[in-house]
């Protein structure tokens, strides 16, 4: 018998979930970075909770040539990438054209992070426990290329929290980071909007205003 999906109602929902079990973390200084955009408004409801201070770190898929739909790795800021071996043989991708279309999504990274943070500079992460958000993982390729970034700049501890993620991503990724913190882990995933009632699509003003609210965090009542 088929049991019904238990679905979150939107991120803010996912968001405030997550942060329950992301509390033990309060004691310990962290900051929320989210992965734009979809990953801001669950971030700002763990940043509220916390409560921590909430910032972005921006990854990017590299698509295949002439299927942008179709990823063959991601690229994150400072421009580390993840390939993912078997896509890029299978296609015949050159080296060249990942160099290529590399370059550009790391100078859509940088654009994309002036648009958002503003004025705001980079948060410092040496040493300090970063919790890594997003509202749900398929391959996780962007998650893993942010992952091996942040773990250039010497977080003390490194904690990915995401509402849904599929099972055998959450296997492949979690010995990549120090606590990978999931509410919901399906065999098949199918589609990750299937996990919420509601999964528009979140506009930059949104999270725009977000990441100013979340950037001094004052504690819920």
């Amino acid at each position: 018998m088929r049991t019904k999906r238990k679905r979150f109602k939107n991120r803010e929902d996912a968001g405030r979930q997550l942060a329950e079990p992301l509390a033990r973390y309060r004691d310990e200084d962290p900051i929320v970075l989210a992965l734009p955009r979809g990953g801001v408004p669950v971030g700002y409801e763990i940043s509220k909770a916390l409560p921590a201070p909430l910032d972005v770190f921006s990854a990017r898929k590299l698509g295949a040539p002439g299927r942008p739909e179709l990823g063959i790795g991601a690229v994150a800021q400072g421009g580390v990438r993840v390939l993912n071996p078997y896509t890029v043989r299978a296609l015949g991708v050159t080296e060249e054209y990942i160099e290529q279309v590399a370059e550009i999504e790391a100078a859509e990274i940088e654009r994309r992070l002036r648009l958002l943070r503003g004025d705001r500079t980079e948060p410092e992460v040496r040493v300090r426990t970063v919790i890594l958000v997003d509202d749900g993982l398929a391959t996780g390729a962007t998650a893993l290329a942010a992952i091996r970034a942040l773990r250039r700049r010497g977080p003390r501890c490194l904690v990915l929290a995401v509402p849904v993620c599929a099972e055998q991503t959450a296997e492949d990724i979690r010995p990549e980071v120090d606590d990978l913190v999931c509410l919901k882990t399906p065999s098949n995933l199918l589609a990750i909007s299937l996990w919420y009632r509601n999964f528009e699509q979140v506009p930059d003003e949104e999270v725009v205003e977000l990441l100013e609210k979340g950037a001094q965090p004052t504690a819920e009542e």
